[in-house]
């Protein structure tokens, strides 16, 4: 197994883990996730008809209004949210995503995440310590390291 690990600011506390889902386009606020299933339903988004529930969501930030929170509150209630944020930076709608979920976040990393997490990798999210992991096989990271 090998684990890279970014450091970054913890924004709210607590360990997660999940399969990434990672995007530099944000996710619309209204009509871009039904919280009754975590599905993400904007059309064209590169995650359509993809469940947020369990995730770790790397996202470039939030998009709309600050209703953006209100989705992704909604689907953490019923049981279908994602398990933790990585942000590159905050704005309004992610700070209040952040703390209406109460899922850790990290943001402010030291290195861009979209050049080193993938969707589908397995990632821990440490918001106590700001630290974010990528746990891959040996195989995996190999992979990773011939397409660069």
């Amino acid at each position: 197994m090998t684990v890279i690990r970014l450091q970054g600011r913890g924004a709210v506390g607590g360990v997660a883990e999940g399969p990434a889902m990672v995007s530099r386009a944000a996710i619309q606020g209204w009509s871009g996730v039904d919280d009754r299933t975590g599905l993400v339903i904007e059309r064209g988004h590169p995650f359509e008809g993809r469940s947020i529930q369990g995730s770790v969501l790397v996202l470039s930030g939030g998009k709309g209004s600050n209703g953006w929170s209100c989705h992704f509150h909604a689907a953490k209630v019923a049981g279908i949210g994602p398990a933790a944020f990585v942000f590159p930076g905050m704005d309004s709608r992610t700070a209040v995503a952040a703390v209406v979920t109460w899922v850790p976040v990290v943001t402010d990393l030291e290195e861009d995440p979209f050049e080193i997490i993938r969707t589908g990798d397995r990632v821990r999210v440490d918001g106590d310590r700001g630290v974010v992991e990528i746990l891959r096989s040996v195989d995996e990271a190999a992979g990773v390291e011939a397409d660069r």
